[in-house]
């Protein structure tokens, strides 16, 4: 049998992450934000775009120059990298060397060897923890159950019967863009991936359960995630499946762990 723990521990790793950033800066962002959250009108607005965009970018038959999305990427990155940075060093001169030196490196390195597999890990891992950090604080426990039940039909749907999100990937890797982490798989060999929007759905997840139920049920949800996608990644890895939605594998870990509390809290172990 394969096995791989190395996507399910870096997934757990970068979750962590997430959590501690929004435990440190949650207030910040919701005091820079006005208090606003989402609706549920804007949490369906928000997975069309997704899907148009997956859509967009996975249509060969939509020949999207590649400077178009690529300077659709990095003035995307570049201003959430600076937003982030802003929110902790609130000097505008500080705030721009980020995104100013993200910029220049791909610009000028990602076709030779500096920019590596490493260094678009990296990114890529800030980026996550960027946008969790935002955009964890504005869901609530409804428009999170919203988003998970729309974006999981949406990614089923494109990774199986239109295969845009398979496409749509494969251009943004080929053009060098960090959207996505790889890891060496072990004990398996060759290497694993894994999307943004999986790590941040991963992080969105898990604010979401600390801030309802603590810190403590927080770590537990990373936990049952972790295994979870373990369990069913090596399923994944063992079978004849080539592309499978992460976000189901994430899902089941979240669910898990809201099952767990739920046991916890029944009178059958007495804790009430």
């Amino acid at each position: 049998m394969i096995f791989d723990i190395s996507l399910p521990l870096a997934l757990s790793l970068i979750t962590v992450a997430v959590l501690f950033v929004h435990t440190k800066l949650g207030g910040k962002v919701k005091s820079l934000l006005g208090g606003r959250e989402f609706t549920t009108r804007d949490v369906i607005l928000l997975v069309v775009m997704m899907g148009v965009m997956v859509t967009v970018l996975g249509w060969t038959v939509v020949n999207i120059p590649e400077m178009a999305i690529m300077v659709f990427f990095l003035c995307a990155y570049s201003m959430v990298l600076f937003m982030f940075t802003y929110l902790i060093v609130p000097k505008w001169n500080v705030a721009v060397v980020g995104p100013f030196l993200f910029i220049m490196l791909y610009l000028l390195f990602r076709e030779t060897y500096v920019w590596n597999m490493y260094l678009v890990n990296l990114f890529a891992v800030i980026f996550a923890i960027c946008v969790s950090a935002y955009l964890g604080g504005l869901f609530t426990w409804k428009t999170t159950a919203v988003f998970v039940i729309l974006l999981t039909i949406m990614d089923v749907i494109q990774v199986f019967l239109t295969g845009f999100m398979v496409g749509s990937g494969e251009r943004m890797i080929a053009l060098h863009l960090p959207v996505m982490i790889a890891v060496p798989a072990f004990p398996a060999r060759g290497y694993a991936g894994l999307g943004l929007g999986d790590i941040f759905l991963s992080g969105l997840l898990t604010i979401q359960i600390a801030e309802k139920y603590g810190k403590k049920w927080g770590l537990v949800s990373i936990t049952a995630i972790g295994v979870v996608f373990l369990l069913l990644w090596t399923a994944i890895i063992n079978s004849e499946i080539q592309f499978f939605p992460a976000t189901v594998l994430v899902i089941c870990g979240w669910l898990t762990a809201l099952g767990i509390r739920y046991l916890y809290k029944s009178p059958i172990f007495g804790a009430g």
